[in-house]
């Protein structure tokens, strides 16, 4: 009977024949006055499991939702399927005395289902005492992962609702989540004190969803190309720091994309007017940070960018589920190195032990999804506590579509375990990983750990090595990580099995992104490869003319610069100037047969070169070189200019070498005379006219130790402006 009605009402107030999921039994329990948990990704209708009961109860629902923009999106859909206004309200700091009074007069006389109020709004005394005259259906508590100190985005107000709702009614309580590890889960239901709840958890499986992740290196070209290649499409781009959410949008909107920057630091109305805007259609690419997304409903999301590392799997995975809501097209393309978690780390000084211990840990899971070679999508299911064969990926993330080798790991796995039961389970994986690779640090000496006979049995191995195995170990479910312990590694069941009759364990080799190299740039597809073939023509043209034109190869072309010809294919000039350390002078002065022969291969291998490389540089960096070049021609002392500037000598003449590199002609002969006399420069400039190298190691070991590195340096600028340019 219940049954009929509750679809009925689906009809009735939001015209859907069906309902999606769980939602049926979760309506259904909530109706029924139990307490309810919900975990339902984001996308899957977590609020019709509050809205739709609220609509059919008597009295009000109170629903507690953590942003301003969140409750004004809810009222705004609620109030469209109804033609009474009062159906629905907010209660927070941005009402007014009269509008606060008027909310609370259409709760008095029956006429509101449902009051969406901030945590900060709860606690305030008078609302409280509102709050027991009158008839509350049931509380609602959206985004309760913030009540959780190891959820992603906690609150401490978030962890007074309870003694709240006692202190006002007795009522059931629904929590719902995106996202909740079984450890979060466990902590909010525990502060709910609703350890009784039905529990209702949908697949954390996006199964439509690609995940990638590359190494973090000209991470702004690579999303301005990548970017390209969606016209039309809308995405979100992540950044840690609200100056680099201004820098990137005012980046991308120089190269003619649009896109509008969001953080906490813009005013409430501009914030607003740039969500309604990517809402709407008019701006394809919010840059944003993590202020930016809680409850935003826009289903065709087509890609989400991290340009920085999140701070924890969870934010990540409910940040990536922003894109392809509607079930289409979304790619998850993340940047990483390891420098970041290391700063992010720094961020956790000062904090109370326990909160720096929380943090590090979910630091650690972090960077082991991003370094694993195994299935993204299991490591992710993983770690919210759900199994899945990496075979039903579909190849939807970069390491099932490019798989790593694979090479039999049976003993090293044994070593790990044998480790873990030596140590009596009682240590973190960096602790083992030293230990397994024989390095003697203090916490290994003051346990006494290198006097065990298995220390060191993996010292042929690295310490990320081991890190490797770990991880592969864990997922595997050989070994678990005691969450209340701050990640201790226990041995599961399975462990101890595989310890009495070890079997065969296929190890993948992990992603080394601290030592990477690659040239990597976004495609579709993956990273573009580096063409070997036409490299080795450009270095065999640039031999050709440096002998035509007797002077060394490095003054024409330096290394780097010919490597970027290999993947922007330049076929003219003018694109010739996009090319790394090539300015107009260089490219007009020598341009032309590098152009020529990259235009002849590019039409013999029938190569398709990206639609547009360009990507233009802000105005105001180009403004300080020319700012640089004037207090030059004044000739200012070169340590006036960066202590004008806020910089060192060593950073002024790097900026120099850059723009001498580019193909501008510098003249700081009159600060060269000041420290060297001219037999010095003679004999060093002599030195670069007939060096095979513009390399400075090679100059100081030829002159052995009689000129600095400062010197050489300076000269080596004199002699590149002047031959080269």
């Amino acid at each position: 009977m219940v049954k009929t009605n509750i679809k009925g009402a689906l009809k009735t107030f939001f015209g859907f024949d069906s309902f999606k999921g769980d939602q049926e039994s979760v309506i259904k329990n909530v109706l029924e006055g139990n307490n309810t948990f919900v975990i339902m990704p984001t996308g899957g209708g977590k609020s019709m499991c509050y809205q739709l009961p609220a609509l059919m109860s008597e009295g009000t629902a109170v629903i507690v939702s953590p942003l301003i923009a969140l409750m004004k999106n809810q009222v705004d859909a609620i109030r469209s399927v109804s033609t009474d206004e009062s159906i629905a309200h907010f209660l927070n700091s941005s009402l007014n005395k009269g509008e606060a009074a008027k909310v609370k007069s259409d709760i008095t006389e029956g006429k509101t289902k449902l009051l969406y109020v901030a945590p900060e709004s709860l606690t305030k005394e008078e609302n409280i005492q509102f709050f027991k005259g009158i008839n509350i259906s049931f509380f609602a508590i959206d985004e309760a992962h913030c009540i959780s100190e190891w959820g992603h985005d906690f609150r401490p107000e978030y962890r007074r609702l309870r003694e709240i709702f006692e202190e006002i009614t007795s009522v059931p309580i629904i929590a719902l989540t995106a996202t909740a590890t079984p450890k979060v889960q466990y902590d909010i239901q525990k502060n709910l004190n609703m350890l009784d709840a039905k529990v209702f958890k949908s697949s954390f499986n996006r199964d439509h969803l690609y995940y990638q992740i590359f190494p973090k290196k000209e991470v702004e070209k690579q999303i301005i190309r990548y970017i390209r290649t969606k016209e039309g499409k809308s995405g979100i781009i992540y950044c840690l720091s609200r100056k680099k959410v201004e820098e990137l949008a005012e980046l991308l909107q120089v190269n003619g994309i649009k896109a509008l920057p969001y953080h906490a630091g813009l005013d409430a109305g501009t914030r607003a007017r740039h969500q309604d805007m990517f809402l709407m259609e008019d701006t394809d690419v919010i840059v944003a940070t993590i202020a930016f997304g809680m409850g935003i409903d826009k289903p065709d999301v087509r890609f989400v960018i991290h340009h920085d590392i999140p701070k924890s799997l969870e934010s990540y995975y409910q940040e990536t589920g922003r894109a392809g809501r509607d079930g289409g097209e979304g790619e998850c393309i993340s940047f990483y190195q390891y420098k970041d978690i290391e700063k992010l780390e720094k961020f956790l000084q000062g904090k109370p032990v326990a909160e720096q211990e929380i943090g590090r840990q979910l630091l650690n899971e972090m960077s082991a999804y991003a370094e694993t070679s195994v299935c993204r999508r299991k490591m992710i299911l993983y770690y919210f506590g759900e199994e899945f064969d990496e075979n039903n990926c579909n190849n939807l993330c970069d390491n099932c579509r490019h798989p790593k080798e694979k090479h039999e790991g049976k003993d090293r796995v044994l070593h790990l375990l044998e480790a873990v039961d030596a140590l009596k389970e009682t240590q973190r994986s960096k602790h083992y990983c030293l230990f397994l690779a024989g390095i003697n640090k203090s916490d290994i000496q003051a346990y006494k750990h290198d006097k065990l006979p298995n220390f060191g049995v993996g010292k042929d191995k690295d310490v990320n090595f081991w890190n490797a195995v770990i991880r592969q170990t864990v997922v595997a479910g050989l070994l678990s990580k005691d969450i209340e312990s701050y990640g201790v590694l226990k041995i599961t069941k399975a462990g101890r099995e595989f310890l009495s009759k070890p079997t065969s364990f296929m190890l993948i080799k992990e992603h080394d992104y601290l030592v990477s190299n690659d040239e990597t740039v976004i495609t579709n597809t993956g990273g573009a490869a580096f063409d070997e073939a036409l490299y080795n023509q450009l270095v065999d043209l640039r031999k050709s003319i440096s002998k035509q034109k007797d002077i060394p190869p490095f003054v024409l072309f330096q290394e780097p610069s010919l490597k970027d010809m290999c993947f922007q294919y330049p076929i003219t000039i003018e694109e010739l100037t996009n090319v790394q350390g090539v300015g107009h002078g260089k490219a007009s002065r020598y341009g032309g047969p590098f152009v020529a022969l990259i235009k002849r291969y590019v039409e013999d291998n029938e190569i398709e070169r990206p639609q547009d490389m360009v990507v233009k540089s802000i105005v105001k960096k180009s403004g300080l070189k020319v700012q640089l070049i004037q207090n030059i021609d004044r000739k200012l002392p070169l340590e006036d200019i960066g202590d004008a500037q806020g910089k060192s000598i060593d950073e002024v003449i790097a900026e120099i070498e850059q723009i001498v590199t580019s193909g501008t002609r510098v003249n700081i002969n009159y600060y060269i005379d000041d420290i060297l006399d001219s037999d010095s420069q003679e004999d060093i400039y002599e030195y670069f006219s007939e060096a095979e190298t513009d390399d400075l190691q090679a100059a100081y070991d030829e002159f052995e130790g009689e000129f600095s590195e400062e010197e050489l340096r300076l000269m080596r600028i004199k002699f590149m402006s002047e031959m080269a340019n």
